[in-house]
This record gives C-alpha cells, sequence and structure tokens, in this order.
C-alpha cells in the first residue's frame, strides 16, 4: 500500500446530500487534511439534485464531522478545511449537468492547481451508476490525458452493491469498461480498509510463528462472523431487494475469507495480492442447489428483545413487504478445494437483530493429539482458538491451555491478547481514510478487481436462484438471538459449534 500525502486534485462526490457523505466520507477527507495528508490544493465538489448553496453544503458537512468528534471538534481547523468544499446541483440524467461539472474542474485546474487530477466517488443509488459513468465519458471526464506536470489523472470509485446479481453484474461491469479503464476503476469495500483486515496479512506473513501452522493440517476450521445488533432501521425498502447474501456476503464475508485463505504474494502490491485473492475464490467449491440444507441456512427475524429494547419484526417495518422472503440471516459452510485449505470448512454467518455487533475472524486448531493427564483434568478443555477482532474492539486474541495454581494437575484456557487501543497511542484510522487516501494515490490494493466480483456472484449466483423459487418459513429467529435453530444444527452435524461472541 501507498504512504505519503496525495497530489493536488479535484475530488467530486455524487449523491453529495447522502448520509455516507455526511457520516463518512467528509469526515474521512477531514480527518487526512488535519494529518496534512491532502495537498493545499484539493478541493472537494459535491453532486446532487438539492439546491444547496456554497456555505449550506458545508454547513451540512460540518454538522456530520462534528456529531462525529464530539468534544475533540476543533472549529479553527474546520475553518481551515470548508474553503475546500463545493456544491453543484445537478440532475444525473440531463446532460448539462456533465457539462457544468466539466467546466467547474476546467476551471479548479486553471485557478486551484488541481492539475488534472479528477477522483469521482458514486455516492449514490446503484441505478444511477451507469448514467453517471455515461455523462462523464460523454464530455471527457474520463480521459487522463497529459497536462503541464505530465500526472492528470481520472479515477472512478463505485460503492456496493456492484449489480445484483452475476448477470447484472456483468451489463454493469460492460457499460463502466466501456468508458473508463480497468486501471481507473475502484470498487470499495470499506471492510478491506479496516485496519485489523490489513493486520491480518502482517500477522500471517511477518510472523514466521503463524504461516507453518495457517492449513489444513493444524487447522480444524475457521468461522467468520458479521454480526449486527441492528436492524434494518429505514433501509427497509432498499434492504427488502438485497437481503443479506447481496449485502454481506457476496462482498464482505468473501473478501474476508479470501485474506484469511490466500496465499502469500511474491509483493505486497495490489496486483501481486489479489492475484493470489482470487486464486482463493476460484477455488470455493459450488454450491450444489439439490444439497443446500446441509451447506446453507437463511433466516429473518421476528420481533424480540435487543439489549433492554423490544424491536419489531422485519415484515412490520415500513418498506417491507408483509410477505417479505427476504433473509436477514445467512449462515454458510464453504469448502476451498485447494492443497493449503482441502476438508477444512469455513463457516460464515451474518444477520440482523444478533445479540451484539461484532465482526470477528476465529480460526480453530486441531486438538492435540494426545493429552498426558487424568481424565479430572482435561474435562472442559476448550481447543486453541486464534481470533481476530475486525470490529468493534480492535485486536487478536490466542486461546491456549495452562496449568491453574495449586498441587493438583488442573488445567485452565487462558488468552493472550493484542487491542490496537491499548497497544499504539496512535487513533485506529476509520476505513474510508484509508481507501481515499489509496485511491488519491493510485493504490488499487484493497479495492475490488472485476474478476474478484465476477468470481464472487459465481459463487452466490446459485443460492440467490434456489431461494428466489423456495419461499422459506419465515420469520424463523427472534431479534436478540443468535439466529434461527438450523444454523446450530448445520454446524453441529459437523461436530462443531459457533463461537459465542
Amino acid at each position: 500500500m501507498s504512504t505519503g500525502a496525495a497530489p493536488p486534485a479535484a475530488i467530486v462526490i455524487f449523491g453529495a446530500s447522502g448520509d455516507l457523505t455526511r457520516r463518512k466520507l467528509i469526515p474521512a477527507l477531514f480527518s487526512l487534511f488535519r494529518q496534512g495528508l491532502l495537498a493545499p490544493e484539493t478541493t472537494i465538489v459535491g453532486v446532487s439534485r438539492s439546491r444547496f448553496t456554497d456555505d449550506e453544503f458545508r454547513e451540512r458537512s460540518r454538522d456530520g464531522v462534528a456529531d462525529l468528534a464530539g468534544q475533540q471538534f476543533d472549529e479553527a481547523e474546520w475553518a481551515s478545511f470548508a474553503p475546500r468544499l463545493r456544491y453543484m446541483a445537478g440532475s444525473t440524467d440531463e446532460p448539462a449537468t456533465f457539462e457544468q461539472l466539466r467546466d467547474l474542474l476546467a476551471s479548479l485546474d486553471a485557478d486551484a492547481g488541481t492539475g488534472g487530477r479528477y477522483l469521482f466517488y458514486l455516492s449514490t443509488a446503484p441505478s444511477l451508476f451507469v448514467p453517471i459513468v455515461a455523462g462523464l465519458g460523454r464530455v471527457g471526464l474520463n480521459d487522463e490525458g497529459p497536462d503541464d506536470s505530465g500526472d492528470a489523472f481520472s479515477r472512478i470509485i463505485i460503492e456496493k452493491p456492484f449489480g445484483e446479481d452475476l448477470a447484472s453484474a456483468r451489463a454493469l461491469n460492460e457499460h463502466v469498461s466501456a468508458v473508463f479503464q480497468e486501471r481507473q476503476v475502484y470498487r470499495i469495500d470499506h471492510y478491506l480498509g479496516k485496519e485489523t483486515v490489513q493486520n491480518l496479512m502482517v500477522l500471517r506473513f511477518g510472523n514466521a510463528i503463524f504461516e507453518p501452522i495457517w492449513n489444513r493440517r493444524y487447522i480444524d476450521h475457521v468461522q467468520i462472523t458479521v454480526a449486527e445488533d441492528l436492524g434494518v432501521g429505514t433501509r427497509g425498502g432498499y434492504y427488502d431487494k438485497s437481503g443479506a447474501l447481496r449485502d454481506i456476503v457476496q462482498n464482505h464475508l468473501l473478501q474476508l475469507l479470501a485474506i484469511v485463505a490466500m496465499e502469500a504474494p511474491a509483493r505486497f502490491d495490489s496486483r501481486d495480492v489479489r492475484d493470489e485473492k482470487i486464486k482463493v475464490l476460484r477455488a470455493i467449491v459450488p454450491f450444489d442447489p439439490r444439497d443446500l440444507k446441509s451447506v446453507a441456512v437463511r433466516g429473518q427475524y421476528e420481533g424480540g428483545r435487543v439489549g433492554t429494547e423490544d424491536v419489531p419484526g422485519y415484515r412490520e417495518v415500513d418498506g417491507t413487504d408483509p410477505d417479505s422472503n427476504t433473509e436477514t440471516f445467512v449462515a454458510l459452510k464453504v469448502a476451498i478445494d485447494n492443497w493449503r485449505w482441502s476438508r477444512t470448512p469455513f463457516y460464515l454467518r451474518t444477520g440482523k437483530h444478533l445479540p451484539t455487533r461484532a465482526t470477528e475472524i476465529s480460526l480453530q486448531f486441531r486438538a492435540a493429539p494426545h493429552l498426558p493427564f487424568t481424565s479430572n483434568a482435561v474435562d472442559a478443555i476448550d481447543p486453541n482458538v486464534l481470533n481476530l477482532r475486525i470490529q468493534p474492539d480492535e485486536g487478536s486474541s490466542l486461546q491456549f491451555i495452562a496449568k491453574a495454581p495449586g498441587p493438583k494437575i488442573e488445567l485452565r484456557t487462558v488468552s493472550m491478547d493484542f487491542a490496537y487501543g491499548s497497544s499504539f497511542v496512535k487513533r485506529v484510522p476509520d476505513a474510508y481514510e484509508r481507501l481515499l487516501l489509496d485511491c488519491l494515490l493510485g493504490d488499487s490494493t484493497l479495492f475490488t478487481r472485476w474478476d474478484e466480483v465476477e468470481r464472487a456472484w459465481e459463487i452466490i449466483d446459485p443460492l440467490l436462484e434456489a431461494w428466489a423459487t423456495a419461499p422459506g418459513p419465515f420469520p424463523n429467529y427472534h431479534a436478540g438471538s443468535w439466529g434461527p435453530v438450523a444454523a446450530d444444527e448445520m454446524i453441529a452435524r459437523d461436530g462443531r459449534e459457533w463461537r459465542r461472541l
């Protein structure tokens, strides 16, 4: 991954009136500014239908940053940053919008010194991706022709979902690749920008003690969990057309699996890292629609209690179909057919309204072949487990066996823990900070290449098709529980159980 400050550029955010811009993108750019990682000439242009003035957009952005920073918000620093923000009202289905944007960016090149370097961020509904890409191409904003400094660029960040199935993803890619070259396209998955995901690669490939045992001979199985304690909130209309399989499994969970299972890249650069990830995805055994019940479970929550709050069922949320068969929970058993992982299952699960919010990767090691202790000493011994906490308490722990103090041999499970918050003075940066900076620097290591996206949809499509034609027995788990009983039964058939986070 690249380091250092980014060159001057114009950053154009489509969908600038949306929640993502307010809560994530502007705060991330402000943080980069505070760290001296944005060049003084860099200008941020918000584009959306809303009729804001520059000052109104700045004030709205300020509120988002202040809400996130709380008492640490610095008015003087914001006053230095705010003039970088510009706003342009326009509809993405009107050619005049892109002509106006082209003229604005040309003026920024001349007056602010952005040097023909453009970053376009599509923070919009997926239905607008194609019109925006086409509009940019129509006015030549995809062109990376030389300028005076010879380092002009035009890059585009596309938010998930990239398609809603394999066919639509391929169609979208055809539209995008007709305007932008693959090296210009940055398909963002914010999980890859999280510090602990990047640390996973360092843990594996920077420490000689782990890599020799990171394989089928020593690891019994791997669990990857993305648990959310919240429901769909106000996103019922969107979520009812998406579901957990598209929203989390196709991107976040398969990307985490690829990083856990990949071989060591020759170099830590974008091509080599992504080459190793796609090898893992290609090695995943396809789901057989005739055998789904033994390897795939879906669920939908009904009303229940999460923490101290009573919450309604999914079908009672505004925007959802009262008879909806959209899944809010998925559990999968995934097999990787290669030398390193043959016969080592990967269990994936994600769900809404589970007991806690947590993302964790857990590697459970095989039991010791022989324990030379009395039976009383080993009755309740857990296996060795390496836990990697992605959020919210970033860090890792290694669970192993130790002797309890006393005259007798009594074994207990203990942990060695590493936490980012207590081990480093520096704050853990938000994922969007890392990803925005990498894109400005031209480093695509932590972004998803097209062949990865395509292969992920190839893996997921059989599930989508099977579930679309076979309505589930919904709802089948209470909000505040760990999902449907069938998910516990699936892993129990293999003599294993889910970790309780």
